[in-house]
C-alpha cells in the first residue's frame, strides 16, 4: 500500500468519525429546526464577553510566540517575534485540517521568514508540548481537586471501560506490539541506508539542540511566567464564555475548572481542532454536573467551539498571507 493511500485512508477515517459525533452531539438538540435553534443561540448570546474572549486568545497566542521565541534563542537563532506569531498562526490553521501538522508546519513556516532550521525549532516545540502537558496537569488536578466528586461520577458515565474489562489491555498489548515492531523495521532500514542515516544523524542533532534550550534560557523565570500566563489566559477565554450565555453565566468558578478540564481531555483527541470529541463530551458534562438543559448544553458547545475555530481561521488565514507576502518580497 503506499504512503498517499495510507494517508487518504487515514483522513478518511478521522473525517468520517469527526462527522459521525458531530451528528450524535445534534441529536441532543431536540428541536425540529437545529439550525435555526443554534441560531437563535447565537443571536442570544452577550457579544461583548465573545469579543473579550477573542482578544484574550490573542493575547495568548502572543505570549506562546514569544515563549518559543525565548527557546530559540540560546541555540544562536533570534527570529522575529512578528514572525513567530504567523508561524504559530499558520501551525494552528493547519491543525484545523490534519491533526498535529500544525507543528511541523509553523517550523517550515518559520524557516520561510527566517531560516531557523526546522529539525532545531521543531525540537523547541517539543519542549513546549512537554511544558504544556505539566501546566495541564496540574489545572486538571486542580479541577479534580475543587469537583472531584462531581468529575468522577461524570467519568463513570462514559464508555471507556469497567473494571476487569480486558478491551484496554488489549489495545496496550497492541499498541506495543506496533511500537516494537516499527522500531527494529526503522533501525533495519537505516542500518542499510547510510545517506539516510547522515540525514537521521544531522537531523537528531538538531532536534536535541532544540530540546536543550529550556537548560540554556539566560531568563527561566520569565518563560515560567508565560507559561503560566498562558494558561491562566486559557482559563480566561472559558469563563468569558460562559459570561456569554444566558445558560451558563449564573454557574460559578467549580463550573469553570470543570468545563476547562473537560474541554481539554477533549481536545487531546487525534481530530481537527478536537471537532467531535469536544462536541461530544462537553455537553454530557454541562448536562450530568450542572444541569444545564440538554439543547442549551448542546447549541453552547457548537458556538464555543465554532468561536474559538473562527479566530484560528481568520488569524491563521491572514498570518499565512503575511508570510507569503514577506516571502515573496524577500525574493524580489
Amino acid at each position: 500500500m503506499s504512503s498517499r493511500l495510507k494517508a487518504f485512508i487515514q483522513y478518511a477515517i478521522i473525517f468520517v468519525v469527526t462527522i459521525a459525533l458531530i451528528w450524535f452531539s445534534l441529536q441532543g438538540l431536540s428541536e425540529e429546526n437545529k439550525w435555526q435553534y443554534l441560531k437563535d443561540t447565537w443571536q442570544s448570546a452577550n457579544k461583548a464577553w465573545l469579543l473579550a474572549m477573542a482578544g484574550i486568545a490573542m493575547l495568548s497566542h502572543v505570549l506562546r510566540a514569544a515563549r518559543w521565541r525565548m527557546l530559540m534563542v540560546p541555540s544562536g537563532h533570534h527570529p522575529r517575534l512578528s514572525h513567530s506569531f504567523y508561524s504559530l498562526m499558520v501551525g494552528y490553521l493547519v491543525n484545523l485540517v490534519i491533526p498535529r501538522g500544525g507543528e511541523v508546519s509553523r517550523c517550515f513556516n518559520l524557516y520561510r521568514l527566517d531560516k531557523t532550521p526546522v529539525d532545531m525549532s521543531f525540537g523547541t516545540v517539543v519542549v513546549e508540548r512537554i511544558v504544556d502537558m505539566l501546566c495541564l496537569l496540574i489545572l486538571i488536578a486542580i479541577s479534580f481537586a475543587v469537583e472531584s466528586e462531581k468529575l468522577f461520577q461524570f467519568i463513570e458515565t462514559l464508555p471507556i471501560g469497567k473494571p476487569g474489562d480486558r478491551l484496554p489491555i488489549m489495545l496496550l498489548l497492541y499498541i506495543g506490539a506496533a511500537c516494537i515492531v516499527f522500531a527494529v523495521t526503522a533501525f533495519l532500514i537505516l542500518r542499510r541506508n547510510e545517506k539516510l542515516k547522515a540525514f537521521m544523524t544531522k537531523t537528531w542533532q538538531g532536534f536535541k539542540q532544540g530540546l536543550s534550550s529550556v537548560f540554556r534560557l539566560e531568563n527561566k523565570g520569565l518563560f515560567i511566567v508565560y507559561s503560566v500566563s498562558i494558561w491562566l489566559l486559557y482559563f480566561l477565554m472559558s469563563y468569558t464564555v460562559l459570561q456569554a450565555f444566558p445558560s451558563t453565566n449564573a454557574l460559578g468558578f467549580g463550573a469553570v475548572l470543570s468545563l476547562f478540564a473537560i474541554g481539554s481531555i477533549a481536545m487531546a483527541a487525534p481530530l481537527p481542532g478536537g471537532t467531535g470529541s469536544y462536541h461530544v463530551l462537553v455537553p454530557q458534562g454541562l448536562v450530568f454536573l450542572y444541569s444545564v438543559p440538554q439543547s442549551e448544553a448542546v447549541a453552547f458547545t457548537f458556538i464555543f467551539h465554532g468561536w474559538q475555530t473562527a479566530i484560528m481561521i481568520v488569524g491563521g488565514a491572514i498570518s499565512l498571507l503575511i508570510s507569503s507576502y514577506i516571502v515573496r518580497k524577500k525574493n524580489y
